[in-house]
């Protein structure tokens, strides 16, 4: 195995938590920052699309990373997202971040606008120079509607603090060829982690950790170690879970929040709008998927964190997974 990149090898992007007047709860984020460690990630995206950053606020931001950055501590690395579809907007959120102690920044290819290459550079220059903190570029054309350019990853490689990508294109070949540039490079989709790391990614960035941090660090090692057919074993077994979270329209915040109500980690599972929560019978489907894929037991809400390793030894280790394919 490879010697461990600086923001780890499984981070969770994690939600943000509101009360029942679409407030920030700062005490219910904590608890889910506190989970996702607790349960195998090694480290927290804060404020990125699952956090439901496009509504939340600058001041909102800065609280969100206080309180994890304090609550967590040296346990694990803190990431801020910080990308917006404005450069001025998206240098104050990086301000914020270095002078609340952020490990590092993702910075995602700003959305709806669909600057030029040179557009999205010259963004990605000037957010990253505000501070001397790690950025990790984001790369999701279906939520922005651009694509970073393999010539702009290049030029962009050229900036000191530039040096990660999450890769959210769906195509895990790519990820060689940023490797070959430079970068550590985590896989956006949970489903296509496998394929990632093949191509030389070093990780994945997760949603479906909410629920699934012990199984994902599972495969991501047995990878790693050379154990391929454990690796994909577990991946088998976690692919109703996949598709439960992310397989569906209304996924993301929405899911992983629904998730971590059905684990007992939240009392409730509220977004900010103009996304809408989980209706029953979309929360059903979830819940089918999570007890098919052996992270929550039929018929009931799990009562805490450990969830994952008490309900099933299969989980437990990766030696040995391949045998029940």
């Amino acid at each position: 195995m490879s010697s461990t990149p600086r923001f780890g090898r499984l981070l969770t992007a994690v939600a943000t938590a509101f009360d029942a007047q679409e407030r920030v709860d700062l005490d219910a984020t904590v608890a889910i920052a506190r989970h996702v460690v607790d349960t195998g990630s090694d480290g927290v995206v804060v404020s990125g699309t699952t956090g439901e950053a496009p509504t939340t606020t600058v001041p909102e931001d800065g609280e969100v990373l206080a309180a994890v950055r304090e609550a967590i501590g040296d346990r694990a690395v803190v990431i801020a997202g910080v990308g917006t579809n404005s450069t001025a907007h998206s240098v104050e959120i990086a301000e914020q971040a270095a002078g609340i102690g952020a490990d590092g920044l993702l910075l995602v290819t700003p959305y709806y606008n669909k600057p030029s290459q040179n557009g999205i550079l010259r963004h990605f220059r000037t957010v990253a120079s505000v501070s001397d903190i790690p950025v990790m570029l984001y790369d999701v054309p279906g939520r922005t509607g651009a694509s970073i350019g393999l010539d702009t990853y290049r030029a962009a490689r050229e900036i000191e603090t530039v040096v990660a990508v999450k890769d959210a294109t769906g195509n895990p070949a790519h990820a060689a060829r940023l490797t070959d540039l430079g970068y550590e490079v985590y896989c956006g989709d949970d489903a296509l982690t496998l394929g990632y790391l093949a191509y030389g990614a070093v990780g994945l960035v997760s949603v479906v950790a909410h629920a699934a941090g012990r199984p994902l660090r599972t495969m991501i090692e047995a990878f790693l170690a050379g154990e391929h057919a454990a690796a994909l074993a577990a991946h088998t077994r976690l692919v109703p879970a996949f598709d439960a979270v992310m397989g569906v329209p209304n996924y993301g915040a929405t899911t992983a929040k629904a998730a971590l109500q059905l684990l007992g980690v939240l009392d409730n599972r509220r977004v900010r709008q103009p996304l809408a929560e989980l209706d029953d019978t979309e929360v059903a489907a979830l819940r089918a998927g999570l007890v098919a894929a052996g992270l929550l037991a039929a018929g009931e809400r799990s009562g805490g964190v450990d969830s994952s390793r008490d309900l099933d030894p299969w989980w437990g280790t990766y030696r040995g997974l391949a045998a029940d394919m």
